[in-house]
């Protein structure tokens, strides 16, 4: 965790995207993650270390947000920030968590693969923020305890992310459409004993 308190401020945002840019930038130059350092970060964005530690802890809470960022930049593309619970938008959302994690599997380079756990809790806690957000929306209208409503959260999106993080993995024979359905089959019954999805 940051010590930078107002992330609010919009200094403090464009510090950040200053420093993620830069990591983006190394990124590309270097191909690998690994050799990046917090020193190299923090010249390329023009400030010192000590500005880089007042924004993150170290190099991986960096990656950590940079890897949220991207996830989030994602499913913004695919679904508007209104959007509700629903069948089509749960079958987006799958769609786009099979995608992100096939294209980070390969985008990733050998030497980075020990960053890959870390890079996944990422995605699978950002994913559960979206469905805890959709979940809360729905409670408006039907009586659901934020106790069901965290939980339910938690459990649809194991079921989203388990599923594509292995699919990503693999020789992945199955259509990405295919595996999609699947899983929007399985969420579905899921939530059915929680929410009325249409």
């Amino acid at each position: 965790m940051s010590v930078v308190s107002n992330s609010a401020d919009p200094r403090v945002k464009r510090t950040r995207q200053l420093l993620l840019q830069a990591f983006m930038a190394l990124l590309k130059e270097k191909r690998n993650i690994h050799s990046i350092s917090v020193q190299e970060i923090a010249a390329r964005a023009t400030v010192n270390r000590a500005t880089f530690y007042a924004h993150f802890d170290d190099k991986y809470a960096l990656l950590d947000a940079w890897m949220r960022e991207k996830f989030r930049r994602s499913i913004s593309s695919q679904l508007a920030a209104t959007s509700t619970l629903q069948r089509h938008t749960l079958y987006s959302l799958i769609l786009d968590v099979f995608r992100f994690l096939a294209l980070f599997r390969d985008y990733i380079r050998p030497a980075d693969k020990q960053f890959e756990p870390f890079f996944e809790v990422a995605v699978q806690q950002e994913l559960c923020e979206v469905l805890l957000i959709w979940l809360k929306r729905a409670a408006d209208e039907i009586p659901i305890t934020e106790e069901t409503i965290k939980t339910t959260a938690m459990v649809i999106s194991w079921t989203i992310f388990g599923p594509a993080a292995q699919w990503s993995r693999e020789p992945r024979t199955i259509p990405l459409e295919e595996m999609a359905q699947h899983v929007l089959t399985l969420v579905m019954a899921a939530l059915s004993p929680v929410i009325t999805i249409t």
